[in-house]
This record gives structure tokens, C-alpha cells and sequence, in this order.
């Protein structure tokens, strides 16, 4: 796959976790990596795998000093960090002001990524506004994936959001690359009538972009997973459904094999 680029439109839809939840079940080795140009909150939210904090100062900053230079794919990984868990983590900028540092950098920082040895890129790119930056790195992605909850404001929010960022990367043309797709938020029992109502919302907006799958609404779950409440997350709601969203992925984006 190589890159994976999860955002949002208005709101708190739950991108964060998406990218830690899917990356998590990931049938290849995978690295989270935190690309919102607002900040970043997993230094606050996780702990490292030995127990105490993450490094504030190693990760996206201390890439980009390199990525100056010049940016080879396997530059990456001495930035990287490990959760409580296991899973790869590449740390944002904890402030929007700090996003000075990353400018014209991010679509060197997407080649990187698309190319990783070793391991698939799940992007955190958090919401998605007037700021263009995100849309460099998203068009290194095989896919973009814009999260929302199953209400109306946010699956609106998501159509609209779907048919700027195809006007961004497409121009408008209907079969441009990186496909677009979008991830619900919403109660299992709900998720197959919500897909085809979605669904129905973005083809009559005409926005190129289709809903590829459902997380279950699970809060419980999602403190689980960041270790913020006790209990086994990989038995939640969340983490069943995540499975079946990147088996489902997977078939999409035609990966094969592990990584």
C-alpha cells in the first residue's frame, strides 16, 4: 500500500483513533504517523513501550530538520518510536505554530512515506481546512479516508470535504488519483442502511469518492486501545470492526502478502 492519509472535516469524528485502531490490525507491519498541522496529542494520550512518556522531540520535527537535506525512505524510521502495545509511532508537532517547521516539506515527507521499508503509513492528517499542506502529502496516498459520524452535519460535512479535496487532488476529473474514500462512525446495527444513504449523499453531490467500510461507535473501546482503561481493547467493538474495515482495505488497495 505504502500510504494511507486519514482525516476529517469539522468536528471530532475520532481520527486519531481511526489511525491507531487500523493501524493496530494492519495485516502488515504498520507506523502511525502524526501529520495535523494543528498539533498532535500522542505524547499526551499513549505511553512509550518502556512504560514512561514518548520523546516530544523525536519525531515529525526532528524528521523534517533532515528532510531539508533531502529525504531518503529509510531516513524515517530513526524518528520513529514505540508505543505500549508495540505499534510504530512517529510523533507530531504539539503546536500549530510549530507547523513552520514542516513547510515544504510535506510532499518530500509523502514520497518518504509512500516508500517506507519495511512497513505501511497510516497518516493522521487530523481536519482538514483552508491550509494546503495536507494535500502535498495526500498525493503520495493510495488512498484518502475521510472519517465522519452518522449524522447529518457530519456526513454533509464529509460530502462537501469530499468534493473540495477532489477538486485539490483530482481537478475535478473523475477517475484521479488517490482514490477518496470515507469510514463511518456509527452503531453496527445501523452501518449497512447509513453506508447506502451515504452513499446516495455522495453520488448525487458528485463527489468522487465512496464509503469503503464502518467503525463501530465505541468509547469504551477507544480508551482501551490508548490505554487509558483497563480491559482487553483487542475484544471491543472497535477493534472487530476495524478488522473487518482493513481486510476490506486490503482487497481494495490490493495488497497481498505481509510487509
Amino acid at each position: 500500500m505504502g500510504l494511507l492519509a486519514v482525516a476529517s472535516g469539522k468536528g471530532s469524528p475520532g481520527v486519531t483513533t481511526t489511525a491507531l485502531v487500523l493501524a493496530a490490525v494492519w495485516p502488515r507491519r504498520a507506523l502511525v504517523a502524526e501529520c495535523d498541522p494543528a498539533g498532535g496529542d500522542l505524547v499526551y494520550r499513549v505511553a512509550a513501550e518502556h512504560g514512561g512518556p514518548l520523546d516530544p522531540n523525536l519525531g515529525m520535527l526532528s524528521l523534517a530538520a533532515d528532510a531539508r537535506r533531502g529525504l531518503s525512505p529509510d531516513q524515517v524510521w530513526p524518528h520513529v518510536q514505540r508505543m505500549g502495545g508495540g505499534l510504530d509511532v512517529l510523533t507530531g508537532i504539539a503546536t500549530a505554530e510549530q507547523s513552520a517547521g514542516l513547510t515544504g516539506s510535506w510532499s518530500t515527507l509523502g514520497r518518504a512515506f509512500e516508500a517506507l521499508p519495511g512497513a505501511d503509513v497510516v497518516a493522521d492528517c487530523g481536519r482538514l481546512g483552508a491550509d494546503p499542506a495536507p494535500a502535498d502529502l495526500m498525493r503520495h496516498a493510495a488512498m484518502v479516508l475521510l472519517v465522519a459520524r452518522s449524522t447529518p452535519e457530519q456526513i454533509a460535512q464529509a460530502r462537501d470535504r469530499a468534493v473540495a479535496l477532489s477538486q485539490r487532488l483530482h481537478g475535478g476529473s473523475p477517475l484521479g488519483l488517490p482514490p477518496i474514500g470515507v469510514l463511518l462512525i456509527t452503531d453496527p446495527r445501523r452501518a449497512v442502511r447509513m453506508t447506502d444513504q451515504t452513499n446516495e449523499i455522495l453520488s448525487a453531490s458528485g463527489a468522487n469518492a465512496v464509503v469503503v467500510g464502518a467503525l463501530a461507535d465505541d468509547p469504551a473501546g477507544a480508551e482501551q486501545l490508548s490505554g487509558r482503561r483497563s480491559g482487553r481493547a483487542d475484544k471491543s467493538l472497535l477493534v472487530r470492526s476495524a478488522r473487518q474495515v482493513a481486510l476490506d482495505l486490503q482487497a481494495r488497495l490490493g495488497l497481498t502478502g505481509v510487509g
